[in-house]
């Protein structure tokens, strides 16, 4: 039985992600296509929430998966799932972005504004209330430490268990569970009516 049969068979019981990355990793494009489907929903949810744009969103679901690829010979997971490393990299993938929309729009600013163009998506964008609020939220989060950002990212942002963003951090549970709280103490000053 070839790979693609084993993983494409009816009564085959699902394979692990620890299986698909070491198949990834000698080249199977359809064992790393699993891991894609498995995933690649958390991962844009993930990234909407840190960059609150669609567009973005997929964008970082892009070049998170092309990262993946390019970069699984060299990387073991140690958790069960496959997705609190993806979903650091969709983080640093995200703060990229971020530096680059940020460079554009200095660049933007310096040699003037556009021709008289209205962008309708921009009008509607920032007359939604929700996403006005996820703004604030995310700006108070970039306010944090960077060691506190990643734990916020991954356990209250992404949703992961503390467990899996302490082992996708490399840090003890203690240690995550530390940043949290310290995190969660600064946001309930910045948002007193946004975090309980």
């Amino acid at each position: 039985m070839t790979t693609r049969e084993g993983l494409a068979g009816v009564n085959a019981p699902p394979v692990d992600d620890h299986e698909l990355w070491a198949l990834a990793q000698r080249g199977d494009r359809d064992a790393f296509t699993v891991l894609y489907h498995r995933h690649a929903d958390a991962v844009w949810n993930h990234a909407y929430r840190l960059t609150a744009s669609p567009t973005t969103a997929e964008d970082v679901l892009a070049a998170t998966f092309l990262t993946a690829w390019r970069r699984r010979a060299n990387v073991r997971f140690v958790a069960e799932s496959a997705r609190p490393w993806l979903l650091a990299v969709a983080g640093n993938e995200a703060r990229t972005e971020g530096r680059s929309r940020a460079r554009f729009r200095r660049l933007t600013h310096r040699v003037g504004p556009a021709p008289d163009v209205a962008d309708h998506a921009d009008s509607v964008v920032t007359s939604l209330d929700d996403r006005r609020r996820l703004h604030r939220v995310l700006a108070a989060i970039a306010e944090l430490p960077a060691t506190q950002r990643e734990a916020v990212a991954l356990c209250m942002v992404a949703e992961l268990s503390q467990t899996d963003a302490a082992q996708a951090l490399g840090i003890p549970e203690a240690t995550l569970r530390s940043r949290i709280s310290r995190a969660r103490a600064r946001l309930r000053t910045l948002l007193p009516e946004e975090v309980r």
